[in-house]
């Protein structure tokens, strides 16, 4: 059975380098879909500046026309801080026979051991890290040791079991920023280019990045 990818994040707002990602890593994993799940409460980082409903509504305009894109919004239905090893185990009871893989950026993947449960997740999924120029894999420490002990060479790797494996998989280096994003929509910068159309107007309509008296 072709794997799912599950791409969590915060997306205040989701951009092409979320979506570019997402597409590039589905098809060298040639993974059957792509779940876009947005955090409620991200237990590393400060909260959201945008509330989740409008986060969730900003992923679906942003992969509409997409079947193999899928928004999915069970982070923020739970309560609680939004722990991934939860997350994979909502999706490991939903597809019990199937890949899954966990797709990481490289600073995500880096801060993995102060993560809730982080050596469980390979019990639960394969990890998958968006490997952009300039960047390698960990050689020292715990994340490093793991990463020797797991590591794959091909992709298709991958689809000899259910979870388990680190593959690292060059993408497209796109320099995005969210944090960037939000900083120039404060001082009133058109994202045009940045964020899909749809997504664009969303932001403009509803002001939600706009800078507060």
């Amino acid at each position: 059975m072709q794997p799912i990818g599950i791409l969590g994040g915060t997306f205040d707002p989701i951009h092409y380098g979320h979506l570019r990602t997402a597409l590039e890593l589905k098809r060298a994993i040639e993974l059957e879909r792509v779940y876009f799940v947005p955090a409620a409460k991200p237990p590393h980082r400060s909260a959201p500046t945008t509330d989740a409903a409008l986060r969730l509504r900003m992923v679906r305009a942003a992969i509409e026309g997409e079947p193999e894109f899928v928004a999915d919004d069970r982070e923020l239905k739970r309560p609680g801080l939004s722990y991934t090893f939860d997350t994979l185990q909502s999706f490991r009871a939903e597809f019990p026979a199937r890949p899954i893989c966990l797709l990481l950026g490289m600073d995500a993947f880096l801060n993995l051991p102060y993560w809730h449960k982080w050596r469980e997740l390979l019990d639960l999924a394969h990890v998958v890290v968006a490997q952009r120029p300039g960047w390698d894999a960990p050689r020292g420490g715990s994340l490093g040791e793991l990463y020797l002990e797991r590591r794959t060479v091909q992709a298709h790797e991958l689809l000899a079991s259910l979870a388990g494996r680190i593959h690292f998989q060059p993408v497209t280096q796109l320099e995005i920023s969210s944090t960037d994003l939000r900083a120039s929509l404060r001082a009133g910068v058109d994202p045009k280019f940045l964020v899909p159309d749809s997504v664009r107007q969303i932001i403009l309509e509803t002001e939600c990045y706009a800078e507060t008296a």
